[in-house]
């Protein structure tokens, strides 16, 4: 459903009180020391902070977000208590979020907080239903918003967690929140240690928890409350059966924290990225002789949602996805080389017009809204005859210029030219080795080279096609470069940079060139005539015909079912074998741990949507090799789960299918 914001009005004394609710957001006492008190003091932060080692991280869960004041103070008690190399990650849950102007106003009755809450202002943005990733002082502390009725919510999250804060508004103003279905998934997401603080002192939430498996106590409330409510975890819930195929795969113990990562493109340096904020030592291997020179190398890729109304797995993935990006990029410092100049997706026939029709019921507008023909063109900055989509958030990136500075952190080291010819593993190490004769070994490998992993044997049954696109660079004109945002239908043209505009994309079923052709540069230009006549012709018209052939031409790594594979690699063989009655009974609940390639994983076939899908994507594979919460819901990680297709075939007694063509409205 699209996002509900809180309807809120102000006290004489400017605090914030929710209108829905009839309900204030904090003590009017002092929120600040209430926070304090109850939550940090009464979870013990102060000294499980101060206890960290370097690599841990202690995460915190959270019913209802609110002004974000808890958060705040948890941040800073961290920053406060912990070792340089310890992390934070704060998970709440938020029905009715704030805007940012009313999130602005209530934080800034808080300056003495300014240091913590003027990053959290710049970082809360894009923030749509589901599960939101923010990343705050590099990386340390992360924060992970879920946008939602609360026990929902936490019922996709997969993770454990060390402390709770239940907050929210008061059991006798909205006590739907404060439910048997929410205890129960607190209980189901606790670590063994976790402990628990509330300011109520309600019976039916103390003993609501107690039934759940909490041993609660009351102790002295904060200023005029009698009472509170604290515990622990005393009774563990008996887990429900999960698929082992789609279990976390579980690492020994490592004297090191070091991992390959095979492939330079989104996918590679998103991965390497994600792992080395989290303390990893990565070795990026690229088989080019420099980053991003497969499907990853376009001058001017878009940041394309390509939604479902359904909500589809693929579709929460995108919106997820696209949420991280733009907020990864608000940390870039290279303004030149990305620009969130929106995007407009033309409704160029009667079928994607309904398509459209139902997205702008489905989604909020803040995301994207309806326009007709005349807006568009105002907004584009040229004459466009269809109205469509436009998305405000959105714009273009140059996607070689974001790897470089993906794989900018000091833990990270890229090798060039290594083109990986075999992968073996010996006493817990894997040998990574070069067509040259060099080799690399660490205990975890990362396959993110797209259709090249299929030329290992431990990845051979991945049904991976690549698909060849090709995008062409335009000379700009002085009227085409009034062009101020992207434009899409069945193809794409982006601002002008560098006085070139990059269009495409052509969509060729010949994965064995990479080559530029006139052939393809020809179908583009037809592509921007269809998209916009008057820019087709404001930027030369027949003359285009005649231009150099100019772009990039790459493979696409697609999967059948257009999800990307990210996750642990099970030993084909052996799956076959250890599940071989799924042949018989699809329902058969296996027991048996998966046999997996120990500490190999794969991040592949992100098709067209590498700029939505790959950031996100190394977050979960990270998250995955830490033991972390997953940045997305646990139904949508087993939906990309590279041994889905081992299952499929098993239950259907055939080897994976060929993937059909993705008909992608765009290149990137």
């Amino acid at each position: 459903m699209p996002i509900q914001h809180a309807q809120l009005h102000w006290d004489d004394q400017g605090q914030p009180l929710s209108s829905t609710h009839d309900d204030v957001y904090f003590s009017r006492e002092s929120g600040l020391e209430e926070t304090r008190y109850v939550f940090l003091q009464h979870n013990a932060l102060p000294e499980r902070f101060a206890a960290l080692r370097a690599g841990d991280c202690l995460v915190v869960g959270e019913t209802g977000f609110g002004t974000g004041l808890n958060f705040l103070c948890c941040w800073a008690l961290f920053e406060q208590q912990a070792v340089a190399g310890a992390r934070l990650h704060f998970i709440s849950v938020e029905k009715f979020p704030l805007q940012p102007d009313d999130l602005r106003k209530a934080l800034a009755l808080w300056p003495q907080l300014e240091r913590y809450s003027n990053p959290l202002l710049q970082a809360y943005q894009v923030i749509q239903p589901g599960m939101q990733t923010l990343l705050l002082a590099d990386g340390r502390v992360q924060l992970t918003v879920l946008i939602g009725e609360a026990s929902e919510q936490l019922a996709q999250l997969d993770g454990q967690v060390n402390a709770w804060f239940l907050d929210g508004f008061a059991p006798s103003k909205n006590p739907d929140m404060w439910s048997e279905a929410l205890f129960s998934q607190l209980a189901r997401l606790s670590a063994p240690d976790a402990t628990l603080a509330t300011f109520t002192s309600a019976g039916f939430v103390r003993r609501g928890l107690q039934a759940a498996g909490f041993a609660m106590q009351r102790s002295k409330g904060f200023g005029h409350k009698r009472e509170m409510l604290s515990g622990t975890l005393e009774t563990a819930p008996l887990p429900s059966w999960r698929a082992p195929w789609f279990a976390r795969s579980v690492l020994p113990e490592l004297s090191e924290r070091h991992a390959l990562v095979i492939g330079g493109g989104l996918a590679g340096c998103s991965t390497a990225f994600s792992l080395a904020r989290r303390g990893w030592r990565v070795t990026v291997l690229e088989a080019g002789e420099h980053l991003a020179t497969a499907a990853s190398g376009n001058a001017q890729g878009m940041l394309y949602l390509k939604l479902s109304a359904a909500h589809t797995p693929l579709s929460q993935l995108v919106l997820a996805g696209f949420g991280y990006s733009r907020r990864l990029l608000e940390h870039w410092q290279e303004s030149q080389q990305w620009q969130a100049c929106g995007l407009l997706q033309l409704a160029w026939n009667e079928q994607e017009s309904k398509r459209q029709q139902q997205l702008a019921q489905a989604f909020s507008s803040s995301l994207l809204r309806a326009v007709d023909a005349d807006e568009a063109s105002q907004l584009a900055g040229i004459e466009l005859a269809a109205g469509g989509l436009f998305y405000p958030d959105s714009g273009w990136v140059s996607p070689a210029h974001l790897c470089r500075w993906l794989v900018s952190h000091p833990l990270i080291s890229v090798v060039n030219c290594a083109r990986i010819s075999r992968l073996s593993q010996h006493q817990g190490l894997w040998q990574a080795s070069g067509e040259d004769g060099r080799s690399w070994h660490a205990p975890v490998v990362v396959l993110a080279n797209a259709a090249d992993a299929r030329q290992l044997p431990q990845a051979a049954h991945l049904p991976l096609k690549a698909i060849r696109g090709q995008t062409s660079l335009l000379s700009a004109s002085d009227a085409s470069a009034a062009l101020r945002c992207v434009v899409s239908a069945e193809g794409y043209i982006a601002p002008a940079h560098n006085g070139l505009h990059c269009t495409g994309a052509s969509f060729v079923f010949d994965p064995h060139s990479s080559e530029l052709t006139a052939l393809e540069q020809a179908d583009n230009i037809q592509r921007l005539q269809q998209l916009s006549p008057a820019l087709y012709q404001a930027m030369g018209g027949e003359l285009l015909h005649g231009a150099p052939v100019r772009g990039h031409a790459a493979l696409r790594c697609t999967a059948p079912d257009y999800l990307p594979l990210i996750g642990p690699l099970a030993d084909a063989n052996a799956f076959g074998s250890t599940y071989a009655r799924l042949r018989q009974d699809a329902r058969w609940q296996a027991k048996a741990p998966c046999p997996r390639h120990t500490g190999l994983y794969v991040n592949l076939a992100h098709g067209s949507r590498g700029l939505i899908t790959a950031p996100l994507a190394g977050e979960l594979l990270a998250a995955q090799l830490c033991h972390e919460p997953l940045p997305i819901p646990q139904a949508v990680a087993d939906a990309c789960h590279p041994d889905r297709f081992l299952l499929r075939a098993l239950i259907r007694q055939q080897r994976p299918s060929s993937p059909q063509p993705e008909m992608p409205a765009g290149f990137c």
